[in-house]
């Protein structure tokens, strides 16, 4: 598959035609407009190395999602960074470069958190090494993480190595009734204390919290905090995660607010759900126009990225700044110098 893709890249770079670098399509709709010829990667696919004991994974990047997280489970491991699916079809190599993380991320980390090491092809069909498989491999620039929620426009992503975590061996899921006001101030104080969170979720009033380690924490902290104790709740967070959530249904524009976690209510158009102690706000969109949105985030501190649905033609992400624009352009020449990979797909 190494020399197919070497080939399939190399006859695109000298003939000027794009290359669209997909696994199994989950995520096609997230991003800017898609364009070109196909570079399938599901073909390539396997699980290279794992060694329990040391924590990391490394597999080849068309190796479904579904499979790298049944081998962890296996060993009562996971990724920590909880990764969705959005299909069936989710490759290893498509959910490092859409760069999404889901409910855990606030306290256990992103995508880019737990990415050791990558081999990446470039554009001129190339193939390069970079970081390794110990947490200590951090010398020079990290290119490895860089192209975490890179959407493949710097090159296609053939291997990865990433950190992986023990499962937690208890977990509870805690209700409350309470104002979106008064549900982001809790969140504050309890993160700020030695509490076992690991997500939190408030929608129309009601904040759920889940909680996750050793028993004698997770025991402690349902007794410190109250609220009710929500049995079975883990197909409630699965369906946040994979947004199947009753908020996320319907038609209208689904926005990513990113913020502050202390900051307060955001008066825009439309219904908003809170994850992340307060950091991520999801926002379906009303009426409110993209520079409306936009405006109203940057001014706590926060950029918008119109993730789902609506009219893409004001840009899918919040516009760089103009020094971080050119860092962008220039790293996509180094890697792409034909500018063959995904068009358009970021910026």
């Amino acid at each position: 598959m190494i020399e197919q893709f070497k080939e399939q890249i190399r006859a695109a770079a000298a003939q000027q035609r794009v290359l669209r670098i997909r696994g199994g399509g989950t995520k096609d709709w997230y991003g800017g407009a898609l364009a070109g010829e196909i570079l399938d990667t599901r073909g390539f696919s396997g699980i290279v190395d794992y060694e329990p004991t040391e924590l990391v994974i490394t597999a080849r990047c068309g190796t479904p999602l579904a499979e790298i997280e049944a081998v962890l489970a296996q060993q009562n491991q996971m990724l920590a960074f909880e990764p969705p699916h959005f299909g069936e079809g989710a490759t290893f190599g498509g959910a490092i470069a859409a760069g999404l993380s889901g409910p855990r991320r606030a306290n256990s980390g992103a995508v880019r958190d737990f990415v050791l090491g990558a081999q990446l092809m470039d554009g001129k069909g190339e193939l390069l090494n970079f970081g390794g498989q110990v947490m200590k491999n951090v010398a020079g620039y990290d290119v490895s993480r860089l192209l975490a929620g890179s959407l493949g426009t710097l090159g296609l992503i053939t291997e990865l190595s990433v950190k992986v975590l023990p499962r937690a061996l208890l977990d509870a899921t805690l209700r409350f009734e309470t104002s979106e006001i008064e549900a982001i101030r809790m969140l504050n104080v309890w993160g700020g204390q030695p509490l076992p969170l690991s997500a939190s979720c408030w929608y129309q009033g009601v904040l759920m919290l889940r909680l996750a380690g050793a028993q004698a924490a997770v025991d402690a902290a349902v007794k410190s905090l109250g609220g009710q104790v929500v049995p079975d709740a883990g197909g409630f967070w699965a369906d946040l995660r994979e947004q199947r959530h009753a908020f996320f249904a319907g038609e209208a524009p689904l926005w990513r607010l990113s913020v502050p976690s202390t900051t307060g209510a955001i008066v825009l158009d439309g219904e908003q759900l809170i994850e992340w102690g307060g950091a991520q706000r999801w926002l379906r969109a009303s009426s409110n126009e993209a520079e409306t949105i936009r405006s109203a985030v940057r001014a706590v501190g926060g950029h918008a990225t119109l993730f789902r649905g609506g009219d893409k033609s004001a840009g899918v992400f919040q516009p760089l700044a103009p020094a971080v624009a050119r860092i962008h352009e220039r790293l996509k020449a180094a890697f792409d110098p034909s500018h063959i990979f995904n068009p358009g797909r970021m910026f």
